[in-house]
């Protein structure tokens, strides 16, 4: 286990909550000049932290414990036949790993997925460089998985290999292919792969009870909620 005792952490000062109305939120983050190596990635992961493009960091709320890292451990991991139905639907795609790039057809993929799902958010509206900066700069560790059928591009997720699992940054998808259900086949991608890797968890961020747009990550059991400096594993909704 490589010490994290060398590196420097910061704080934000106190800024709009980005998940909860009238709260106000506070960030500590890695030191960005810092050399964080795969194994230090990987340990800061494993107690809560997240990346944003080249940042690692995790909230740091003073009078708020809202956002609680999530895992799923996937040998315990069981299809649900929801789950089943959904894999079945898109029996058809074809799965590719790449390395992270910036071109247009993702570019416009991600800004579809913007336009229709985060209207209301700090991302829209949706700019190459901000997209760049966001998914495609940042660590060694990351790859894209894109998903297809017949060629045309319907979803990119983008996930960081660390030493005991993969870490999921991002998914975007076709807005309009609401029926195929691409963010939860996205997940059960993820899933399976970390299972082929025989690695252990698929990191999913924070998970906010009060946030409904986070609600899906609690659907698939078992998983393990960080709080109180452990990993507690839930099996139950």
């Amino acid at each position: 286990m490589t010490s994290l005792s060398e590196l420097r952490f910061f704080t934000t000062p106190e800024h709009d909550c980005s998940y909860l109305d009238d709260r106000q939120a506070i960030t500590l983050f890695v030191d960005p000049l810092a050399k964080v190596t795969t194994d230090m990635y990987s340990n800061l992961s494993a107690v809560g932290f997240r990346r944003s493009g080249d940042h690692i960091y995790r909230p740091y709320c003073q009078a708020c414990a809202a956002c609680i890292p999530v895992r799923i451990p996937v040998e315990g991991f069981q299809l649900k036949r929801r789950h089943r139905r959904i894999i079945k639907r898109n029996s058809n795609i074809a799965v590719t790993q790449v390395a992270p790039s910036l071109n247009e057809e993702y570019f416009d993929l991600y800004r579809s997925y913007i336009d229709a799902r985060h209207a209301d958010g700090d991302m829209y509206p949706a700019e190459m460089k901000q997209f760049e900066s966001f998914l495609v700069m940042g660590r060694p560790e990351a790859i894209f998985f894109e998903f297809r059928t017949n060629g045309d591009l319907l979803a990119v997720t983008v996930a960081d290999k660390l030493n005991d699992g993969l870490s999921a940054i991002y998914t975007f998808f076709d807005p309009e292919k609401k029926k195929q259900s691409l963010g939860v086949f996205a997940v059960l991608h993820l899933i399976a792969e970390t299972q082929r890797l025989s690695l252990g968890y698929v990191y999913l961020g924070y998970w906010i009870k009060q946030c409904q747009k986070m609600a899906y990550k609690m659907d698939y059991k078992p998983v393990e909620l960080y709080v109180n400096n452990r990993w507690i594993p839930v099996t139950v909704a």
